[in-house]
């Protein structure tokens, strides 16, 4: 039986790995990234926001990967893999001769160890619900069990996944951060901070961090890929305001920004022909929405949620960020199956929305906080908002941080009752529908430290959630992605979001700066490849 993107097919399977080419290009030279703010951890269990996933990728590696510039699977630290006929047990055997960067050899043990830590609810991971379908996870997560049983190692080069129920997003789950390998020993030797210490696998380690000034990686010359990196080393400067960055990039100083072109720039840069080849674009699997918090009041009830659905033009936020946006009424992004593209949602009605504020018991509305990054264009729209919301009489704070406060905020049940998330936009881990779901609107991710920062909790929806997962067959895949538009469709009922807009992305890179166009606009996280970047003045 054949696999698919979107799911394992069930049957027994075998998957090898092609042989490694070097390739034909001249390596060296530095790739200087500028940045507003400190990416918040560099441990691939925790670090989450997309600054931190691009250089994640780069230290570290998992059992499964993608093609480079694809959604297309392909075996990574892993040689070989086979599924058993039911779809409930992976066992993949290790590529001989990977080393940490500390010098050690990658073993079977080092998988069921960094898995089984992400799980652990010591560590809060927000990725600890991608997890959920392995079996042992409710005991484990529950604190009946101090280990994952369904993570096993065979022997010092082979590992073992038991699932509970087969779930069709398992293989793309073991390419995301959340499951790369980590050395114990140096987690141990961090005392806690392994975040700031990464050990991985991966093209690059991390050769020095100065906190709110620079962070630099370096090649590994021992790494397993043939030819790759192609840069000798990546130089992040964090702390540069992008109007600052845009100037050091017309000097030669920077050669990609991290924040992307400043919107008041936008315009001068899209019209200068100096910048004609050097301005990549490219649609995204994202969507930007504002957040509620479902547990706290008055958004527990559902009537003030749909009513601030209502109050926000989205149409003119869209404006405010030059049009490179489209507005959007759901979850899914365009592209995403499941996707409806003839959902109606939430229109722009401010009556309506006082209407059902009178009904809910706040005819005159109230007072609340909405949290959002310090990284232009959040302030001007969550102002925008503001604005939309004193409309209906809702009288909103501010508060303007760095993306790394915004998260801890955004993660705990009783802060940030309202969290714009702009810059930290949801945008596909992998692409697949579960990936909307599970990470962030799941009962097992409104936990503190998670990404369900509305603390949404529907149990019969994670049933179902469950179920769509668990068709696995490709025959099959029409009913599950009907479950999950039945799903989405109940969530946006509940509105414990507001999705605002799809975008599009737009990196402007030095002309120096060559490699395939996905290098800079991957269709998953994280967003640049550094691996694939390399340097055209090299010598």
């Amino acid at each position: 039986m054949r696999w698919s993107l979107h799911v394992i097919a069930l049957a027994s399977m075998a998957f090898a790995t092609p042989a490694l080419q070097a390739q034909d290009l001249k390596n060296g030279g530095t790739m200087t990234v500028a940045y507003k703010n400190e990416m918040s951890s560099l441990d691939p269990a925790i670090g989450y926001d997309p600054p931190s996933w691009n250089l994640i990728k780069a230290l570290f590696d998992g059992l499964m990967g993608y093609e480079p510039g694809t959604t297309n699977l392909r075996l990574n630290l892993a040689e070989n893999l086979v599924v058993a006929p039911d779809g409930l047990t992976l066992t993949f055997e290790l590529r001989p001769g990977v080393k940490f960067h500390n010098g050690r050899l990658l073993t079977a043990e080092d998988v069921r160890y960094s898995i089984d830590r992400v799980v652990d609810p010591k560590t809060k991971s927000p990725g600890q619900s991608f997890f959920a379908a392995i079996a042992g996870f409710a005991d484990r997560t529950g604190g009946k069990s101090d280990r994952l049983a369904g993570v096993r190692v065979v022997d010092g080069k082979t590992v073992e996944i038991k699932l509970s129920h087969p779930d069709a997003s398992i293989l793309h789950i073991l390419a995301i951060n959340f499951s790369f390998p980590v050395p114990r020993e140096e987690v141990e030797r961090s005392g806690g901070d392994f975040g700031k210490h990464p050990v991985g696998t991966g093209a690059f380690r991390l050769q020095e961090w100065r906190p709110g000034q620079q962070i630099v990686l370096v090649r590994n010359p021992e790494y397993f890929r043939a030819g790759l990196p192609h840069l000798d080393r990546v130089q992040i400067n964090v702390g540069v305001e992008p109007i600052t960055a845009m100037l050091q990039f017309d000097k030669g100083d920077v050669d990609l920004l991290g924040d992307g072109i400043p919107p008041a720039k936008f315009t001068d840069v899209m019209q200068d022909p100096r910048y004609k080849d050097d301005v990549l674009t490219a649609s995204r699997l994202r969507t930007t929405y504002l957040t509620m918090k479902t547990n706290q009041k008055p958004f527990d009830d559902k009537r003030v949620r749909q009513a601030v659905n209502y109050a926000i033009n989205k149409a003119r936020i869209v404006q405010l960020i030059n049009g490179r946006a489209a507005v959007t009424s759901q979850i899914l992004p365009p592209g995403m199956a499941g996707y409806e593209a003839d959902f109606k949602g939430y229109g722009y009605d401010p009556q309506k929305a006082k209407e059902l504020l009178a009904q809910a018991g706040y005819p005159n509305g109230f007072s609340t906080e909405l949290y959002a990054t310090n990284a232009d264009p959040d302030p001007r729209i969550v102002q925008s908002i503001q604005q939309n919301l004193a409309a209906i009489g809702i009288n909103v704070e501010l508060k303007t941080l760095a993306g790394s406060q915004v998260v801890a905020a955004a993660g705990a049940p009783d802060q940030a009752p309202m969290v714009w998330s702009g810059t930290l936009g949801w945008g596909a881990d992998y692409p697949d529908p579960s990936d909307f779901y599970m990470p962030i609107l799941a009962c097992v991710s409104a936990t503190r430290g998670g990404w369900n920062w509305a603390y949404y909790c529907r149990k019969d929806l994670d049933e179902k959630a469950t179920q769509a997962n668990s068709i696995a067959d490709p025959a099959q895949n029409a009913k599950r992605i009907a479950l999950w538009q039945e799903i989405y469709r109940a969530v946006m009922d509940d509105a414990p979001w507001v999705p605002m807009y799809n975008d599009k992305r737009f990196v402007l890179k030095a002309k120096r700066l060559q490699g395939p166009p996905a290098a800079f606009l991957s269709p998953v996280m994280p967003l640049v490849d550094y691996t694939q970047v390399y340097a055209a003045d090299a010598r």
